[in-house]
């Protein structure tokens, strides 16, 4: 009893007390650091009224309005399937989107970043307005055809659903390549607008699905049996497009370790795939290893001898060469020269001392004679 007790007081003690705030509990009952004073934290533990913008990230540049409340305590979760219906208009009542059933997965960056971040502080049927700046809009490249560059967009969007992402091993490998390639085709997207953080984060997701799974779960099992050749390799092969595609991300943000890693996963399925050869002698070169890149452009250029990109870069590299070539050769001269300074110098030194022993000997000798003739002069004169 005394023991039921004991627990029941401390339940009665872990729970929110009257008056205390949602951020007081998880900061103190949940021993959770965080700074409640934080904007994307006030945005998504703080009650707003309807009507009342939200500055999500507190410079003005992401805003947020209630126009129907949804079901309390449905927000989503990163990763969960989202079905939304958009409208986004720009300043001038211009409608330059429009989606009835747009499915995303949160966090993955499927949707402008705006849209991404304050997605995540709705609720399941909510309707609200985002106010999105062009830098988590569509920036200064803007979108064709009808969204012009330094665009400020104003969304209306609803929440319809939020669910839960399937287990990857639950899936086939046909279903996992549709979604590994959508991916893929997103990282590109970002890419080509030169972002190529965000590139690098849908490559990533893309890998999740199109490696194959370790754990194999009975379902799992009983579809790999039905799976063919030709499936399994057509999942290599996109595997292979984005580790391609991952390196040239991470070259742009100047991460040649990781580049480099991502090339050596392609090549070691396809030693000849000419882009992963192409794209690890330019890592090599940016590097400083000119001769290694040199010898790996080689081999790209015996499989496709007519691409200029790679003829160029082997010119590029030909002259860094014959620079380092030189540059060796020149230090080993100045070794030996300094080597055969040091040899005449010693050389120098014994002939010296030779010199100056022949002085002491013909000195001593000298002075021997002029002693032995002054005695003898003395006898005689004597």
């Amino acid at each position: 009893m005394i023991i039921e007790t004991f627990e029941n007081n401390k339940m009665e003690d872990e729970s929110i007390q009257p008056g205390t705030s949602q951020t007081d509990f998880i900061k103190e009952g949940l021993n959770f650091d965080i700074n409640p004073n934080e904007p994307m934290t006030k945005a998504a533990l703080n009650e707003h009224p309807p009507e009342e913008w939200i500055d999500i990230l507190g410079n003005g540049q992401l805003r947020k309005k209630v126009i129907k409340s949804g079901k309390n305590g449905t927000r989503p979760n990163r990763s969960d399937i989202c079905t939304l219906k958009i409208t986004g208009k720009l300043k001038d009542g211009t409608t330059v989107e429009e989606y009835e059933d747009l499915k995303i997965q949160l966090g993955d960056v499927e949707v402008i970043q705006g849209l991404d971040l304050a997605i995540a502080l709705m609720d399941v049927n909510e309707v609200a307005e985002i106010e999105i700046d062009p830098r988590f809009a569509y920036g200064s490249l803007g979108k064709e055809p009808n969204i012009p560059p330094n665009a400020t967009i104003l969304y209306t969007v609803e929440l319809k659903s939020s669910e839960l992402e399937e287990e990857t091993e639950t899936l086939n490998v046909n279903q996992r390549k549709e979604i590994g390639n959508k991916k893929r085709e997103r990282g590109n997207w970002w890419f080509t607008r030169n972002e190529p953080t965000l590139a690098i984060q849908c490559y990533r997701r893309a890998l999740e699905f199109l490696l194959p799974t370790e754990s194999h779960t009975s379902y799992q099992n009983e579809v790999e049996d039905t799976t063919t050749d030709a499936e399994l390799q057509a999942l290599l092969e996109d595997r292979m497009k984005v580790y391609n595609n991952l390196a040239a991300a991470q070259m742009k943000t100047q991460a040649y370790d990781a580049a480099l890693k991502s090339v050596e996963s392609v090549l070691s399925c396809q030693p000849q795939n000419v882009k992963a050869l192409f794209r690890k002698g330019k890592i090599l070169h940016y590097k400083g290893e000119h001769a290694l890149a040199y010898q790996t452009l080689l081999q790209a250029a015996k499989l496709e001898p007519e691409t200029k990109a790679i003829q160029s870069e082997l010119a590029i590299l030909k002259e860094k060469n014959a620079k380092d070539a030189q540059y060796e050769k020149n230090l080993y001269r100045k070794m030996l020269g300094a080597h055969k300074n040091g040899n005449n110098s010693q050389k120098n030194t014994k002939e010296q001392k030779s010199k100056n022993s022949s002085k002491l000997t013909w000195s001593l000798i000298g002075g021997a004679t002029a002693a032995i003739l002054s005695v003898f002069l003395y006898r005689f004169v004597s």
